[in-house]
């Protein structure tokens, strides 16, 4: 062992713990110079990683200290905010950042602030830069210039010496790699890696957003050489151990845009009810997860959605060629068939390996057509098929729904650019063609988690825990202000009381308010290997097996079941290996998330820009210690700052989710008339002002 750890291990016993530098150097009766040194120097190593802190002439394990360990989350006007794992988040003020910036890691020190306050503290040390590059804007003087990071975030400008310009000029869109964090006060100092664009053009915003979360653009060459290998059509002999469904009349249902179709359906109707199998694309006999595709795919987790480009999970040979299930060409499969009663009940099912041959790429209009009773010309045949599916799916959703199935989306926008290259912002539209497929999916991945969980094998669960006493007891506080009185508490409630609540809430204006409140009210669904059920859907058991051209899990799933059926030791294989997957594609989710919301954010302000001086009706979203955010019909939300409200002392009241002063009040879920007052391009906001609240 080396002296770093043997001293952390005298730490951890207690022999080193609350001793200066001597008693240190005399436990390791280190009596030379260059004995002490070697201590020392130990010490100093293990203080650096935050494993002990220095405290009043002694050195102590952090855990054993005042001084607590976190992440620091920058903002705007100079302040952070200290996040820990512990104990809560602590304020810090300008004062006493000490240097340290958005996402360091650094170790704080608890004070009391001049009004008495307990949860402010002070930086004392870094353990860790959280940024090592930037995206911003370029503003060059002679001899120098800065970066002015478009993360509003990080406070401060970084410097760019003239040699290290890489002749950028100002308002260019460009990439800076850090190079040095000086002390305290003094501004970061750079070089720039990359110039991306000006300022303000669509495309140089739009990769400013994809390279702030560092997304990759292109797949690296080891892929591609792969990728030549990898055949562009099912051989004949692949099809021999297979299921073959290429006489049934399968087919795909996606939007119009769509590239990739990795799921496809068939429906019979039998004397008990119906015959459902639904056909995923066999990723997984193309890429295996310990090659060079296998990791980029485990890298990247999942695709990412722009309103005018993807970032693949996998390369377009596989995601748009022979993983996708296209029309007319045969394909390899996953394939679950489930015999269904009329009440919805699966009454068995055969999961297998197979191939098929999709009858026709249909799309979600033109089945919503068929369903109306307007039936397109290519469509005639098809329409006895589309009428089965969709009564199959509405004896499906009305099962869900009686077991208390929540309908956790809230109104989501529909962002794109048309065919003028305007940009276009609207609500998306629900239609009964969607919840073919919806109902389709979720039955298919029930079915299959409960298969793999009765044979106590490794998975992947897609798992949503029941809310927080806390939150559910918050979100109970906030209907009582709306004037809705529910009965249930955080011990009684079930899905089947959120349902119930939304199902009375359709068509009120407060519908959408309260459908985001109940979202953020609830835990966040996520991939782990331990089921705990999905409160969501009120399933027992949950994954994704249906997207494994855009989910990893999806494909890791397949790799599992295939290996089941198979009779591989899947236990030894994939142990381990599940939990890291759950985490990884957690937490690369949540980045997909965050990134997707803020492309949509910088759309919906270009958007926007032509609607400034123009007047909207709009509910009270959000409230916060500095504005109200307020929602508008078509889904754009804007900001309405504390000092554009009529003049008063404002105050946030969390209780009541209202921003009050005196007889003044703005709360979540008031109707507001609202004026646009401009647009933040820089911070993605829409600045507006409220003309006046509606009183019904």
């Amino acid at each position: 062992m080396i002296l770093k750890d043997i001293l952390l291990e005298k730490f951890n016993s207690g022999e080193a713990e609350g001793l200066g530098i001597k008693r240190i150097c005399e436990l390791f009766s280190a009596k030379s110079r260059d004995e002490k040194n070697s201590v020392i120097e130990a010490v100093y190593e293990l203080q650096k990683e935050g494993r002990i802190v220095y405290d009043n002439g002694r050195f102590i394990l952090l855990e054993n200290s005042k001084f607590l360990k976190g992440t620091l989350k920058g903002n705007e006007r100079g302040f952070a905010f200290v996040i820990t794992e512990t104990a809560g988040d602590f304020f810090i003020p300008p004062r006493c950042l000490n240097g340290a910036l958005n996402g360091d890691t650094v170790i704080i020190e608890r004070q009391v602030s001049s009004r008495g306050s307990t949860d402010e503290a002070i930086v004392r040390q870094i353990l860790k830069r959280g940024t090592t590059k930037i995206v911003g804007t370029f503003d060059g003087e002679k001899g120098y210039g800065f970066v002015i990071p478009d993360d509003r975030n990080f406070s401060v400008d970084v410097y760019i010496p003239k040699s290290k310009t890489m002749g950028a000029k100002p308002f260019d869109k460009v990439v800076a790699l850090i190079t040095d964090y000086p002390e305290k006060s003094r501004n970061p100092e750079g070089k720039i890696i990359e110039i991306i664009g000006k300022k303000n053009d669509l495309h140089a915003e739009e990769l400013s957003i994809i390279k702030a979360f560092d997304l990759p653009l292109t797949f690296p060459e080891k892929v591609e050489r792969e990728l030549d290998r990898i055949p562009t059509e099912v051989y004949e002999e692949e099809k021999l151990t297979r299921t073959d469904f290429t006489s049934d009349l399968v087919v795909t249902i996606d939007g119009e845009d769509s590239r990739d179709f990795d799921d496809a359906v068939s429906v019979k109707k039998t004397k008990t009810g119906y015959t459902l199998s639904v056909h995923i694309a066999d990723v997984s006999h193309y890429v295996f997860l310990n090659s060079a595709i296998g990791k980029e795919a485990y890298d990247r987790a999942t695709s990412v959605y722009f309103p005018e480009r993807v970032i693949p999970m996998l390369p377009k040979k596989l995601s748009n060629g022979i993983c996708s299930l296209n029309e007319g060409v045969d394909r390899l499969t996953l394939s679950l068939v489930m015999d269904i009663d009329k009440q919805g009940e699966v009454k068995s099912f055969d999961l297998v390996k197979g191939v098929i041959r999709s009858k026709k790429r249909m799309t979600y209009t033109a089945v919503q057509s068929v369903i109306d009773g307007v039936i397109p010309k290519d469509y005639q045949e098809f329409v006895p098929l589309i009428k089965d599916m969709y009564s199959l799916s509405k004896i499906l959703r009305n099962k869900r729904s009686e077991r208390g199935n929540i309908d956790l989306t809230v109104e989501e926008s529909h962002v794109y650019v048309d065919e003028k290259n305007n940009i276009v912002v609207e609500p998306r539209k629900s239609i009964d063609a969607y919840k073919i497929i919806e109902e389709f999916m979720i039955l298919a991945n029930e079915t299959v988690a409960e298969y793999v969980f009765y044979t106590e094998m490794p998975f992947i669960y897609r798992v949503h825990e029941k809310p927080s006493a806390e939150k559910v007891e918050g979100f109970k506080n906030f209907l009582k202000i709306l004037g809705i009185n529910v009965k249930w508490n955080a011990d009684t409630c079930h899905p089947k009381d959120y349902q119930t609540l939304l199902e009375n809430l359709q068509g009120d204006a407060l519908f959408s308010v309260v459908n985001k409140v109940m979202l953020r009210s609830m835990q966040k669904a996520k991939y782990t290997p331990v089921n705990v059920g999905h409160f969501g859907l009120s399933s027992k058991c949950y994954c994704h097996f249906t997207s494994p051209i855009r989910r990893f899990p999806d494909l890791v799933i397949h790799k599992i079941i295939k290996d089941i059926l198979d009779g591989k030791d899947v236990l030894k294989k994939y142990s381990e290996f599940v939990y890291e997957a759950s985490n990884h594609s957690s937490m690369k989710e949540r980045q997909a998330d965050e990134v997707e919301r803020m492309m949509d954010d910088y759309y919906k302000c270009r958007y926007m820009k032509k609607f400034v001086g123009k007047e909207f009706f709009a509910i009270v979203s959000g409230v916060t210690n500095f504005g109200v955010f307020v929602e508008l019909e078509n889904t754009v939300e804007g900001l309405v700052r504390t000092e554009t409200l009529p003049r008063g002392n404002y105050e946030l009241d969390e209780k009541t989710y209202s921003l009050r002063s005196g007889t003044k009040s703005y709360t979540l879920g008031d109707k507001v008339l609202v004026k646009v007052l401009g647009v933040d391009m820089r911070s993605r906001k829409v600045e507006m002002a409220i003309i006046t609240k509606i009183v019904d």
